[in-house]
């Protein structure tokens, strides 16, 4: 008997005498285009799942816990992709130009002064995240994470000031980097460059997180051997080096010395450095979609220490000694002029001819980063938010590729503002959008230790052991606290240049909107959602906090077991070794 007529035998075998299909039917195959429109629908959550959201014992913050852990995100990003993230993720126009303007505030000492201690900042925020993170690898990250250690309003106010600022930022990343053009073209019009970059951002990211791993592992790698080539440069420069064989060394410093506005220039670089190095959370955001957050997110969070010391602090420290502060051209014709960029400036003293263009492809290269780092941070963002019921409903919804797609055409829609290019207002227009989140670094930054603090004080509370957690601040609690302390601070200068800041004599009443409105809407979010949810009181107490619902590794037992194996292999490596991945 042939194996169809088996087939067929196997299948006509109804004891009611009914007779079924000779031939199974095979699933019909989908050609790329209906595969590709398929992918936009909803992915769903198994029937299991669902029952236990649903399951009337659980609290509020245990549901949302749950369902965070989730969400239907494709774990897609590798290591590689994790760790380029973590090194060349945030370096962008802030580094790149505007550490030109904060040259010419506020001298050549304040770069790697205010750089240093912003790094400090940033090494501890972050490495509190990554503690946080890495236990709990849940969409959304800190801003879910200040839902729950903190209470919802906060998470609500910061998590809706963060989306704010990369709404913003997409389009302005984008006349940034249609203007970068003109560095060797001027002639065709930059709306024409918005279109295309606009477009390209958005296709970027409809392949999903690979598609954003992919992208920035590429230009993160290029941002890295471009900062590693300017740091070898700069220091034959500064030794006379150069085509024009004149030392350098401390030139720049006695003239026009050190600081040009005295403490108050100082204050006003502050700013500018934590702008720069924004976007070093969103390694706690990817983190959600690694294929393995218990090892790859440590590794990717210890990496954000070399990367503020050696790219920020180095790469800046020569700018110092290589650009004078008092030079005209920092002054540039738009905030996005990478004529005005330090580094392209430096160069140019150099006397080296060719290296001003690679050094300005970089510069657009990295601005291009920054907007796609904006689209994936702003969707997965709303996703978290519209999960915990702090945003619409529709923002939630995760197609079959784990694309927030609702999110993703939110920032679309608010992309389309680089259009305004073509106006003559559009540097008004965007002072007043960036007003709306220029503290949003801060803030975020500031909700990040004090949910790390919140999480070790419930661990003590509830009588929990270090020993449970995949990876621990190497700056503990007391990192996270003098972070906070200092970040208050921030606040507090801030407050001080925005109201009589250097260039006015008196009060600008302009300039401190301008630059403190975030604070206000920070208040107004806060407030508002409280009046709203007539809920004025949502602080869990340390001992009702849930610890265990979202975490990545359940078994305490078994996660201990295999801390422990990891240490007795590194305990057999050489100290050197151990020594270098206990900081890398």
């Amino acid at each position: 008997m042939s194996s169809l007529s088996k087939e067929e035998s196997k299948l006509d075998n109804s004891s009611d005498g009914i007779e079924l299909n000779a031939v199974a039917p095979f699933p019909e195959k989908k050609n790329h285009i209906q595969q590709f429109f398929d992918s936009f629908k909803r992915a769903e959550i198994s029937p299991e799942d669902l029952e236990y959201a649903n399951d009337p014992s659980l609290t509020e913050a245990e549901r949302n816990a749950f369902l965070l852990q989730k969400t239907p995100f494709r774990k897609s990003l590798k290591s590689r992709h994790l760790q380029m993230i973590a090194i060349g993720g945030s370096v962008g126009t802030g580094l790149f130009i505007g550490s030109g303007s904060a040259l010419r505030t506020g001298g050549a000492a304040s770069l790697p002064i205010c750089w240093c201690i912003v790094g400090v900042l940033a090494y501890c925020t972050i490495h509190a995240l990554g503690e946080v993170s890495s236990t709990y690898p849940i969409s959304g990250a800190f801003s879910a994470h200040a839902t729950r250690f903190i209470e919802p309003s906060v998470g609500f106010a910061i998590g809706w000031n963060y989306v704010l600022l990369w709404l913003v930022v997409l389009p302005s990343e984008i006349i940034a980097a249609s203007l970068t053009i003109q560095f060797w073209d001027s002639s065709v019009n930059p709306v024409v460059w918005v279109a295309i970059f606009y477009c390209l951002i958005l296709t970027i990211n409809i392949f999903g997180v690979r598609g954003y791993g992919e992208a920035e592992y590429f230009f993160s790698m290029v941002k890295v051997i471009a900062i590693l080539g300017f740091l070898v440069l700069g220091i034959v420069l500064v030794c006379g080096g150069g085509p024009s064989h004149g030392f350098v060394g401390g030139i720049n410093y006695r003239n026009p010395g050190p600081f040009t506005n005295g403490f108050k220039g100082v204050c006003t670089v502050f700013v500018t450095a934590c702008y720069s190095v924004g976007g070093s959370e969103l390694v706690g955001v990817s983190g959600a979609e690694s294929s393995n957050p218990r090892k790859e997110l440590p590794k990717a969070i210890k990496q954000v220490f070399w990367r503020m010391m050696l790219f920020f602090v180095g790469s800046l420290t020569l700018i110092s000694l290589l650009v004078n502060a008092k030079d005209q051209r920092l002054l540039g014709t738009s905030s996005a002029d990478a004529e005005a960029s330090p580094f392209v400036i430096a160069i140019k003293n150099g006397g080296i001819k060719g290296l001003p263009s690679v050094m300005n492809a970089v510069i657009l290269m990295s601005v291009i980063s920054v907007g796609n780092a904006s689209v994936f941070g702003c969707s997965r963002t709303l996703a978290s938010l519209s999960t915990q019921g702090l945003a619409p409903s529709c923002f939630s919804y995760v197609d079959r590729m784990g694309r927030p797609i609702f999110g993703i055409a939110a920032v679309a829609c608010t992309g389309l503002l680089a259009f305004t290019v073509a106006s003559d207002k559009e540097s008004t227009i965007f002072s007043w959008l960036m007003a709306l989140c220029g503290l949003s670094i801060i803030f975020t930054w500031c909700s990040i230790n004090i949910s790390h603090i919140r999480f070790r004080l419930a661990m003590k509370a509830q009588g929990r052991s270090l020993d449970e957690l995949t990876f621990t601040s190497h700056a503990g609690i007391w990192g996270s606290v003098l972070s906070l302390v200092i970040l208050v601070i921030f606040l507090f200068l801030q407050f001080w240049v925005a109201l009589w800041p250097v260039s006015h004599k008196g009060v600008d009443v302009t300039n401190f909107f301008q630059n403190y409105l975030g604070a206000i809407i920070v208040l107004v979010s806060y407030i508002g959602r409280k009046i709203y949810k007539r809920k004025f009181w949502e602080f869990l107490p340390l001992n009702e906090i849930p610890l265990d619902a979202g975490r990545a590794e359940v078994d305490i037992d078994e996660l201990q077991h295999e801390i422990e194996e990891e240490e007795k292999k590194m305990q057999s490596r050489g100290r050197l070794y151990r020594w270098y991945r206990w900081w890398c």
